[in-house]
């Protein structure tokens, strides 16, 4: 078995690299890996600077989403990042790609970060109903200040090459291709005494400022005053420059632990799940992307498939003929569709409410451009799946379904009962995974969050509804 973490010696410098395709996640074997590359390193008479990469197209892009609601498996994260950043030997981390969340938090444990351009970072833990629990909230703010530290966390936003550096995250941008290159050259400037290595923990505490923490915490309230991990995350930070880094280590470890306990995570975890394949037609397998698509009539929708079309290798036209696969038609257009090509009509939730089967192969149901439902009317799984993969090759964020419409039915019972959606939209979900139109019950839940604004935090209308009939409601 390959190990997803090895250690090589180049001359006096020690190589710990990752391979852990196809994002090098931080799953248990590679915090098995990193511990003993780290070991190995110190224990290497000849080695005298470490340097870290990542194989691929990218640095560490998080945790392992494999390991998501499992119990943690030693080493814990934070032990990992204590190893390199008590090393004896300075460690230079070079991020490709993107560096977020633990891994972010790993670079921020070495002693010298380098950036390839186009490198991407952040801690987007709040997203998911969670803060940086691994020291995330305690070294970046010493780096950045109390101030952008609380704009990266609480927001979740990523930063790119140039603003981390302005910021003090990494220590230069190098325009450059080869990781390893890069730290190998670093490495060697530290040996000559031109780069000084520095430990993050050992940095001073960032001033305090506590004009900045009430001002998020104001702007939280307005904004999303339901949610839970940001809040947490505020008071992280603040400890930040309160006491010693293993006193806020400890507190935020504890709020990391209360926030793993907050309903709200599950949610967010559910809807984040919701959202990694919803284009998928079970047994449909591996379906060619459409290449040759007509756009009949006109809608705003049409303009973003243009945009995208030469990037993604597809063919729109207007004008339909012998090679053109299928037609993209709205109510009313001019242009007929070649009885050969499969029919796509393109409708709002409202006019889909009662689909005209006889119409069209597919419906497309969009309650504006940023999710849109393709229904499966008399296209097959193969066909269906087809047309989802160009859709998605074209950046059109689409969930599959058949027979009916989920889209538009909860529309209508949102507006049927516009005084209480969510209950509605909730009430509605149940019926809707009754009469099998959904491939998976968590689509229904997706398409209420992305198109119609129910609540992320809670999962979904059909979460919602099923735990309700368990007693295990959430509010």
């Amino acid at each position: 078995m390959t190990t997803p973490v090895s250690y090589q010696r180049h001359d006096d410098i020690g190589v710990i690299a990752i391979d852990n395709p196809p994002v090098n996640a931080l799953g248990q074997a590679v915090r098995q890996g990193l511990m003993d590359a780290v070991m190995r390193g110190s224990e290497d008479s000849e080695a005298r600077v470490l340097v870290l990469v990542a194989r691929g197209r990218t640095f560490i892009a998080g945790a392992d989403i494999r390991e998501f609601g499992k119990p943690p498996q030693a080493p814990i994260l934070p032990e990992v990042i204590a190893t390199f950043e008590a090393s004896g030997k300075p460690i230079v981390a070079v991020l490709h790609g993107t560096a977020l969340g633990g891994g972010l938090e790993v670079a921020l444990g070495c002693q010298l970060r380098i950036a390839l351009p186009g490198t991407k970072v952040g801690l987007p833990e709040v997203k998911l109903g969670l803060l940086p629990g691994a020291g995330g909230t305690q070294r970046l703010p010493r780096l950045t200040g109390v101030e952008a530290a609380l704009d990266l966390i609480t927001s979740g936003r990523f930063a790119d090459a140039e603003e981390a550096l302005a910021l003090g995250i990494v220590d230069a941008v190098v325009d450059a291709d080869d990781p390893l290159e890069v730290g190998l050259a670093v490495a060697r400037d530290v040996l000559a005494g031109k780069l000084t290595p520095r430990v993050t923990g050992e940095l001073p505490p960032p001033s305090a400022d506590p004009a900045a923490i009430e001002r998020y915490r104001t702007q939280l309230k307005s904004e999303v005053p339901e949610l839970y991990s940001p809040f947490r995350c505020v008071e992280a930070i603040a400890l930040s420059s309160e006491g010693s880094l293993v006193d806020g280590l400890r507190r935020e470890r504890e709020l990391f632990f209360a926030c793993m306990d907050s309903p709200q995570r599950a949610g967010l975890i559910h809807a984040f799940f919701a959202a990694r394949a919803p284009h998928k037609v079970p047994d449909a397998g591996e379906a060619a992307a459409l290449t040759r698509l007509a756009l009949l009539g006109t809608h705003p929708l049409f303009e973003r498939l243009r945009s995208k079309a030469e990037r993604a290798g597809i063919e729109l036209t207007a004008a339909p003929d012998a090679n053109t696969q299928a037609c993209l038609v709205t109510p009313g257009a001019d242009s007929a569709c070649p009885e050969a090509c499969l029919k796509i009509a393109v409708l709002t939730p409202e006019a889909a409410q009662e689909l005209d089967t006889a119409a069209a192969d597919l419906a497309l149901v969009l309650a504006d451009s940023s999710m849109a439902e393709l229904v499966a009317l008399h296209a097959d799984a193969e066909q269906q799946q087809a047309v989802a993969n160009a859709l998605k090759a074209l950046r059109l964020p689409v969930v599959v379904s058949r027979q009916g419409s989920l889209l538009a039915s909860l529309a209508k019972a949102a507006g049927d009962d516009a005084a209480n959606p969510r209950a509605a939209m909730e009430a509605a979900s149940l019926m809707l995974a009754e009469r099998d139109w959904a491939y998976r019950e968590s689509d229904i839940d997706l398409l209420a969050i992305e198109a119609l604004g129910y609540p992320r935090h809670l999962g979904g209308p059909h979460r919602q509804a099923s735990q309700a009939v368990g007693g295990e409601r959430v509010s």
